[in-house]
């Protein structure tokens, strides 16, 4: 009998369930058979790329940002009650499930309620830090406590001064069962002609997703490159639309997604962690508009501009104009890491 491990992403974007497919097709070549458990668009995502897998549905967090960025932090304070229930109905039902599936392991990315005492428990987060602007020493304390609830916590980045999430994911002083595992990208880099000038690609918690589509596809409109816009809605099924050079789609597989990422010169998207390490092992170009009032990504690209690897700007500042800047900046660039999962999975 293969050992059966939970792995559970966030539903928050699209990002913590594409991250957690190259660590599902690692514990498949390793001979454990993975059971999926998420849910909203996060499911469906993982649903549709590992069809033949059992899939369960855990309480919603129903995260969405505010409309405002100086909001961003008063609405997580008001949703902090519901998310507490939630952490607690995510408790009993994981606690279910490991009695009802024969779970021997569970993989949490940033899931705080999918962790047990009876088997090992791996927490997967780039955020060591939390970066919330003046409650980050609040914000990161209350995170490095509940990490240090699992037995294990694993860091998708180097563990160097060259790496991808800076101060996020490599705080002074932290201590605590960590594993740096290297970036996690379900893509590889291939050596195909460009068919896209242009290649947006959209995620995240609404309304700021739709609020930076509307944006960028009125400003795409005077684009004379091709573009391949992709919204980044999960949807029962795929649908494509020609406006003039604009392919526009709901929703990419994997394997599509791949294929134009290594067809595009350019990507223009949030900043993103997830994003920024499939951009990395692709090395592409890219410019970042981070979503507003989210501190993470609006410090992750403000470091990619500083250190002239990708421009960014702010989502209201958004001008095709802007554009004109990439030829000064050297895109991101990949270190080979080759994890050893044979290791890694040993605690299982």
């Amino acid at each position: 009998m293969m050992k059966r491990i939970l792995i559970a992403p966030l539903n928050w974007g699209l990002g913590h369930a594409t991250r957690c497919i190259p660590l599902i097709n690692a514990l498949i070549a390793n001979n454990f058979e993975p059971v999926i458990a998420s849910d909203g668009q996060a499911l469906e995502l993982l649903k549709k790329e590992f069809p033949k897998l059992q899939a369960f549905e855990l309480p919603s967090y129903n995260i969405t940002y505010a409309k405002k960025a100086n909001s961003f932090k008063l609405k997580l304070l008001k949703d902090s009650p519901h998310l507490l229930k939630t952490i607690k109905r995510e408790k009993k039902v994981v606690e279910s499930l490991i009695a009802s599936e024969d779970i021997s392991g569970i993989i949490s990315d940033n899931r705080f309620g999918v962790r047990s005492k009876k088997i090992p428990s791996v927490f997967v987060t780039h955020q060591l830090q939390v970066l919330s602007g003046s409650t980050t020493w609040l914000s990161s304390k209350l995170h490095q406590k509940i990490i240090s609830k699992f037995d294990e916590c694993w860091v998708p980045d180097h563990i160097g001064t060259k790496n991808l999430s800076g101060d996020l994911g490599h705080p002074d002083g932290y201590q605590s069962a960590l594993k740096y595992i290297g970036p996690l990208s379900r893509f590889n880099k291939q050596d195909l002609p460009v068919k896209y000038n242009i290649l947006v690609v959209l995620s995240g918690p609404e309304p700021q997703r739709t609020l930076l589509e509307e944006k960028l596809l009125q400003e795409l409109k005077a684009y004379q490159g091709s573009v391949c816009f992709v919204k980044g809605t999960i949807e029962p099924k795929q649908t494509k639309v020609t406006k003039g050079n604009l392919e526009i789609y709901n929703f990419m597989t994997s394997v599509e997604l791949e294929n134009a990422l290594n067809e595009s010169e350019l990507v223009i998207g949030r900043s993103g962690y997830t994003s920024i390490m499939d951009y990395a092992k692709l090395e592409k170009k890219a410019f970042f508009i981070p979503t507003p009032g989210q501190f993470e990504q609006e410090y992750l690209a403000q470091k990619f501009n500083e250190e002239g690897i990708a421009p960014c700007c702010k989502q209201k500042d958004f001008k095709l104009q802007l554009l004109s800047d990439i030829e000064n900046y050297s895109g991101l660039q990949f270190l080979n890491y080759e994890v050893n999962y044979k290791k890694l999975f040993g605690l299982f």
